[in-house]
């Protein structure tokens, strides 16, 4: 059994919540006729670091609507009205929501939609093309879900996110004794802290920091070892001049120029996203170490400059072959447990890649509006969220410009295409949807 739907979006994360309530908001005949769907059977924002004294690095009022419509009402502020919270948020004096907070107000917008469909534990397979013309001319997509049912459609938005960057190094680890960040918080509360006597946490960011800050506390006889790439552990470079680069506005200049200057600025805000650490983490640990030697107490230790070289199980012990680049010695660790803070793989997400590959598409690219380019023999729709830094900017993959991203793509859902049949309808009703509704 097929079921016809004019927009599917898959994956329930941010991204795809804030096309959801876009097309609520702007073209509410569409929203009737979309399916969210994510493969988990609830909705988690950083699922495996949702650790309850975290905070977010991004102000409230980016949230999934205000900076493209601020009347909205899925809006952080009405979500904190909402369950009664508005005073105590605003006399807590800060602007960064905590991480637990973020991940329940997406859940309220989930809850609050009124038109689009959502459904959990809905993994998606594979998506391909197909034709309702006598052309042969692909018009939809057809969406095939883990279950072996098949959903149509006009068009697709993939929000599916990074698969987890693993290193060669730690693949043929045992399940049980390496943890990558995404799994964090559900691992870790399986494990017995009289067990877990020596830790190592790869990794020099926000995340690796907070892993080992965890650990620190929660297994207070265990030896936290951090090793890194960089000199040391430095903060995020966040002036207001470097904050302006993830405006909304800031995409346009950032699409137009060239690309060689694309991946100059790419380069240079590196730190301002990744390998870096929010100042109160940094301070946390800094005092915490000083405080350790002050007791002669240390339990954790820094290496810099460190590559992992390779890893093997001996006994009931992980022995780590790691390489020291300052002193140019190669040494070894021994750990009950090794964490993950390596981020997330650079290549587009496989559902991606086998959606493209089924067009004959072999470079992935979008345009201004995050529509996958396509031959002309492709009219069906497919837009990708979350994976286009190269073109769009360093913001792509943060919340900071979910919300007008979210206007732009409904906008280009919109807009009638020249190589369109004769649509029926008016551009209010869903332009492109109008004549391609399986009603």
């Amino acid at each position: 059994m097929e079921r016809h739907k004019s927009v599917v979006a898959v994956g329930a994360g941010p991204a795809n919540l804030a096309f959801a309530v876009a097309v609520e908001e702007m073209a509410p005949d569409v929203a009737d006729e979309t399916l969210l769907v994510d493969q988990y059977d609830d909705i988690a924002w950083q699922r495996g670091m949702l650790l309850p004294w975290a905070q977010s690095q991004v102000g409230f009022l980016k949230d999934l609507v205000t900076l493209r419509n601020p009347r909205s009402r899925y809006s952080f502020v009405n979500y904190l009205h909402s369950t009664n919270r508005l005073d105590e948020f605003i006399n807590l004096g800060s602007a960064l929501p905590f991480r637990l907070e973020v991940s329940a107000y997406l859940q309220w917008v989930a809850k609050s939609l009124e038109r689009v469909q959502v459904e959990y534990g809905r993994a998606v397979t594979a998506i391909t093309p197909v034709s309702s013309r006598d052309d042969g001319v692909s018009d939809r997509w057809r969406v095939q879900f883990d279950t072996g049912e098949v959903v149509r459609c006009r068009n697709v938005v993939i929000g599916v996110g990074r698969a987890p960057n693993v290193p060669a190094a730690f693949r043929d680890l045992p399940a049980d004794r390496v943890v990558h960040s995404t799994e964090f918080t559900s691992r870790v509360a399986q494990l017995d802290p009289k067990a877990v006597r020596r830790v190592v946490v790869v990794g020099g960011a926000q995340s690796a920091a907070e892993m080992l800050w965890t650990m620190y506390q929660q297994f207070p006889a265990a030896e936290c070892r951090m090793l890194m790439r960089s000199a040391g552990l430095r903060g995020y470079e966040s002036s207001a001049f470097t904050n302006e680069l993830y405006f909304p506005s800031f995409v346009d200049q950032f699409h137009a120029g060239s690309a060689e200057a694309r991946a100059q600025l790419l380069q240079e805000m590196h730190r301002t996203n990744y390998a870096g650490l929010a100042p109160g983490m940094l301070d946390s640990l800094y005092r915490q170490m000083y405080q350790d030697r002050l007791t002669g107490n240390a339990r954790i230790v820094m290496h810099t400059l460190t590559d992992v070289l390779a890893t093997r199980m001996e006994g009931d012990e992980v022995v780590l072959t790691v390489h020291d680049r300052l002193r140019a010695t190669t040494d070894e660790l021994r750990a009950d447990l090794v964490l993950l803070g390596t981020g997330f793989e650079q290549g587009k997400p496989a559902l991606i890649r086998q959606t493209a590959a089924s067009v004959g598409v072999r470079e992935i690219t979008v345009d201004r509006n995050y529509r996958m380019v396509t031959p002309d023999s492709v009219t069906a729709g497919c837009y990708l969220q979350g994976v286009n830094e190269a073109t769009h900017g360093i913001a792509d993959s943060l919340i900071s410009v979910l919300a007008v991203r979210a206007g732009e793509m409904v906008n280009d859902l919109l807009a009638p295409r020249a190589s369109a049949p004769a649509l029926v309808g008016t551009a209010a009703a869903g332009g492109v949807f109008a004549e391609g509704r399986d009603d």
